[in-house]
């Protein structure tokens, strides 16, 4: 949704929050960014090492697999990892002043619920991002 929001909005920054387990699902998505390469786009990675909402079950990101070394061979022409706030708030900093596609991989403690629960459905979470969309131009 973020790379569509990315192409379609050229004169705004967008900030897309992703999960290491997510991205692992998916690895195809880095192809695509690399691809249209949207200028106007960060993409931020929380990598905890775990899939923390169904369990806490390990990541491949565990055992040695780089997140920002995956987005590089993708093609994406900026990519970071960071372990500490100081330098997330400078690598996300340089990141929004670049004008050009990024990836930040952002190391953080496995910390949370062991289970996750919304109230609301998955498809009508995308519903009212459409509608909030479609109300904030």
């Amino acid at each position: 949704m973020g790379l569509g929001i990315a192409l379609t909005r050229p004169e705004r920054q967008v900030v897309v929050f992703d999960g290491d387990g997510s991205l692992l699902m998916n690895l195809g998505g880095l192809t695509t960014l690399a691809r249209y390469r949207p200028r106007n786009l960060v993409h931020v990675v929380f990598d905890n090492e775990s899939l923390l909402s169904v369990g806490g079950f390990p990541t491949a990101t565990s055992t040695g697999s780089d997140l920002a070394a995956i987005a590089a061979a993708a093609g994406v022409p900026r990519t970071a990892t960071v372990r500490t706030l100081d330098e997330f708030t400078r690598a996300f900093d340089e990141a929004l002043g670049a004008g050009d596609l990024t990836t930040l991989v952002a190391k953080v403690e496995a910390a949370g619920p062991s289970k996750y629960v919304t109230d609301l459905s998955l498809l009508e979470n995308r519903f009212q991002f459409q509608r909030y969309l479609a109300r904030s131009g």
